[in-house]
């Protein structure tokens, strides 16, 4: 099977993918559902002035609030319709999460299978509206105390009815996103949710570069500088292709069994355990968490609301200040720990080991083998989580220095890298499910002779 995989990838191209019908429809699906997704972040809220708003983010855009604006493909900056983008969905997810493993009612409907798991993204829906509505109302609130520079206000008209429609059309955005990501699942290529924050993104690269150049020409920032981050960002891509792709692989030995005259099994396999098992998601779990509270306050506090607490809140979770980079390296640490956890149980691993008869050489099987599991996932989750704070601290650091754009920071980087690895490993996965139905077919036909 591994060496297949390995010459369908050799031998991969466009004219494989040309033949293969129902993988070309799934492309053309998710590349429409993501133009839809880019042609709504244009969209502007009805009530808002876009070129106030402007000018507020051009002074003020940096922190959790440009980061927010860099994972949303600059709908934030722009106030469109979707602006919360998918960030309430993630958030309740989260919640969710967590309270699996807490609440024992929901771990029992966890545990039912299918039917379990689609009872938890019902109550994963249910609490995105609710999430949603109360961040489309806090934002609705900042915007109409928000003033520019020149004492333009951002909103247009300010009255009740501003209120209702940007909660209504801020939270319909959301669900729209999140119903969208859900038929890129079924029905394109890629996690839908994944692929609609890295189209985003990569949307506003050519943005970014195209600042980064300006700033090099008005002898802002060095061209020695540019240079240096283009070879970094080159360099953190390679770093973060090794890192994904790191993996310890633990043997596991199957005994031998004779049945009738012939002897069967005694193989040797392994246990691949990824250094990064939880992925992209610690970034954007973080991220997510810190973002809306951050961002609320900072609307407020620009508009004069709020009072002086709020004032001194958005100035400690700035860009670069201690507080804010603590507090995004523990939510990171603690949900590299927690999702890993989630996707792996050691338990139920070494409980299926032994069920089919293998053992890892040197440890018994059952308790030990588990722990064993435990202690190796421990250690490299220990690995991945230092890898994943420093691609997040990144960042902070090129803006902090030299005010260069989100976009080219690790957390960005990292997102788009991992999106595009795990689509085209989908694609791929694909095309190979193509060719065997391809030698299936064949074979019948020779067999009908």
């Amino acid at each position: 099977m591994a060496s297949a995989a390995e010459q369908l990838a050799a031998n991969f191209n466009f004219g494989v993918i040309a033949k293969a019908t129902d993988l070309k429809k799934r492309i053309w699906f998710t590349l429409g559902a993501l133009i839809i997704y880019r042609l709504g972040t244009w969209i502007p809220l009805p009530g808002v002035d876009p070129q106030v708003l402007g000018d507020l983010f051009k002074q003020s855009g940096s922190g959790m609030l440009g980061m927010f604006d860099m994972l949303a493909g600059g709908a934030l900056s722009r106030m469109t319709i979707f602006a919360l983008n998918i960030m309430p969905y993630i958030s309740a997810s989260i919640i969710l999460q967590l309270m699996t493993s807490v609440v024992p009612t929901l771990e029992a409907i966890k545990k039912e299978g299918e039917a379990g798991r689609k009872k938890i993204n019902q109550y994963t829906r249910y609490l995105t509206v609710a999430i949603a509505l109360l961040q489309a109302f806090g934002i609705a609130v900042g915007l109409e105390s928000m003033t520019s520079s020149r004492g333009s206000a951002v909103m247009m008209d300010n009255h009740m009815l501003f209120r209702f429609t940007t909660v209504v059309t801020l939270t319909g955005g959301t669900l729209f996103l999140m119903w969208l990501g859900e038929q890129i699942t079924a029905r394109g290529i890629g996690q839908g949710i994944s692929m609609i924050i890295m189209a985003g993104i990569v949307a506003e690269l050519p943005s970014a570069i195209s600042n980064t150049l300006e700033l090099g020409r008005t002898g802002a920032l060095p061209a020695l500088v540019i240079i240096l981050i283009l070879v970094m960002s080159v360099a953190v891509i390679a770093f973060i292709v090794y890192m994904e792709r790191a993996q310890r692989r633990i043997i596991v030995q199957y005994p031998k069994r004779q049945v009738g005259n012939k002897m069967f099994g005694g193989e040797s396999s392994h246990l691949p355990l990824k250094v990064n098992t939880a992925g992209v998601i610690p970034p954007i779990f973080a991220s997510s968490i810190l973002l809306m509270p951050v961002t609320i306050a900072q609307f407020a506090s620009q508009g004069g609301g709020g009072g002086d607490w709020m004032t001194s809140f958005t100035a400690l979770m700035g860009r670069g200040q201690p507080l804010y980079i603590a507090t995004y390296l523990a939510f990171i640490v603690f949900f590299s720990f927690f999702y890993t956890a989630v996707v792996f149980n050691p338990a139920d691993t070494a409980e299926n080991l032994k069920k089919y008869g293998g053992f890892i050489p040197g440890i018994r099987p059952g308790k030990n083998t588990a722990d064993y599991l435990d202690f190796v996932l421990t250690r490299l989750t220990v690995v991945g989580a230092a890898y994943l704070s420093a691609l997040s601290i990144l960042p902070e650091l090129l803006i902090a220095k030299w005010s260069v754009p989100f976009y080219f920071g690790g957390t960005s980087l990292l997102i788009v890298v991992t999106v595009t690895l795990d689509t085209v490993a989908q694609i791929q996965s694909h095309l190979l499910a193509h060719q065997y139905e391809g030698l299936i077919k064949k074979s019948r036909l020779r067999g009908r002779r």
